[in-house]
């Protein structure tokens, strides 16, 4: 798709927060060398990525930022599933583009070091059988199983001065199309959901369109909150906001902006259209198949940060969540080392965030740690 730039837009200290780009009606693309991925070289598929743009949805661990070019990698970890609430199904994904992504799935053997290209599949999916190149490894498990994190936790763990890759299995598949075809296609196959969405469902889409396109006409904007990604770790990008570039969901969800009167709303009311997972409210005792309608209504302000046992189960590493937040919060880099900080994301924490009855921001904490630690290490 073609265009030209509307408007830059900044927010504070200049920072660019957004460059809108109006398409024509021509439709046209830069072209690009049309590669083997089965025989090119590292240089090759490398340059492809770097040119096209694509490389910039490659992400590294530690640290879980934008990958350098100029590291081998140890392997490379795409999972094959999406755990997280509201998130689009990867058989809908990939319809269709299996070829792509086998085309993609060789072209990162020849990126990664000795440990090659592994993929997380879902215990009992078969749609990956097909496909060569790859280490296949099998998990099963509410979320956050389908995170790349603990994929590589259990199945080829990180240790320090190590450097890995993850990326997306769509943008695996993109860049099977733009080795394959010559073409840069940027293609979200997104999840549009959320109580508040009128019409939740699968949309076909490009990385970076606006949320106003896949809403389906919801102009709530005061009392909804436009959620880039999943309710767990996405972006409050507002209804004028834009699909982030490694989003693949789009959440409407009520804002909880209401005040609650606190005998028949808040805490001292007997709760039976409440959801606590402390269970701190007596809807606990109904069948699981109850839903509930989730604002984003924090119901509290941050309090001590108190060891209650909740990160526990719903953290699958082999690692002391509670134990870890508080050395980053103390800045003890020794310590945060010793408790496994090169294993995480923010994302991997996003349950325990949820769960977490002193209401810290756990989160931002962990990108707080492991920018300090990368600061710090040069």
């Amino acid at each position: 798709m073609s265009g030209s730039v509307k408007s830059i837009v900044r927010g504070e200290k200049r920072k660019i927060l957004a460059v809108l780009i109006e398409a024509d009606q021509q439709g046209g693309a830069e072209s690009f060398p049309v590669v083997d991925p089965k025989t090119a070289d590292r240089t090759a598929v490398l340059g492809a990525m770097l040119n096209s743009g694509l490389f910039a949805f490659v992400q590294q661990r530690p640290f879980a930022i934008g990958a350098d070019p100029a590291i081998q990698p140890r392997s490379i970890h795409i999972s094959g599933f999406n755990s997280a609430p509201l998130a689009p199904d990867m058989s809908v994904v990939l319809d269709g583009r299996m070829a792509d992504f086998q085309a993609g799935i060789h072209a990162l053997g020849q990126l990664a070091g000795t440990h090659g290209v592994h993929i997380g599949v879902r215990s009992g999916d078969d749609s990956f059988d097909g496909i060569d190149g790859a280490v296949k490894t099998s998990f099963e498990g509410p979320h956050p199983t389908g995170n790349v994190g603990v994929q590589i936790h259990h199945a080829a763990p990180l240790s320090k001065g190590e450097t890995l890759w993850t990326m997306h299995a769509e943008d695996v598949a993109n860049l099977g199309t733009l080795l394959t075809q010559g073409s840069y296609q940027p293609i979200r196959v997104v999840g549009a959901g959320g109580s508040e969405h009128p019409s939740p469902q699968h949309m076909r889409t490009l990385a970076g369109s606006a949320l106003s396109t896949l809403v389906a006409g919801h102009s709530d904007a005061e009392n909804t909150r436009y959620i880039s990604g999943d309710p767990l770790t996405g972006t409050d990008a507002g209804a004028a906001g834009y699909l982030g570039s490694l989003h693949h969901q789009v959440c409407l969800l009520p804002e909880g902006n209401h005040p609650k009167f606190l005998l028949t709303d808040g805490w001292l009311s007997p709760g039976l259209k409440m959801f606590s997972l402390s269970r701190s409210y007596p809807t606990w005792l109904m069948p699981k198949s109850k839903e509930f309608t989730m604002d984003t209504n924090s119901n509290g302000e941050e309090r001590a940060f108190v060891v209650t046992g909740q990160y526990e189960p719903v953290f699958p590493f082999d690692i002391y969540p509670v134990q870890l937040i508080k050395s980053i919060m103390a800045n003890d880099i020794d310590g945060m080392e010793k408790l496994g900080i090169y294993e995480v994301a923010p994302e991997d924490f996003a349950l325990c965030e949820y769960a977490c009855t002193s209401k810290i921001a756990v989160q931002k904490v962990v990108r707080d740690g492991l920018d300090m630690l990368k600061k710090e290490l040069g």
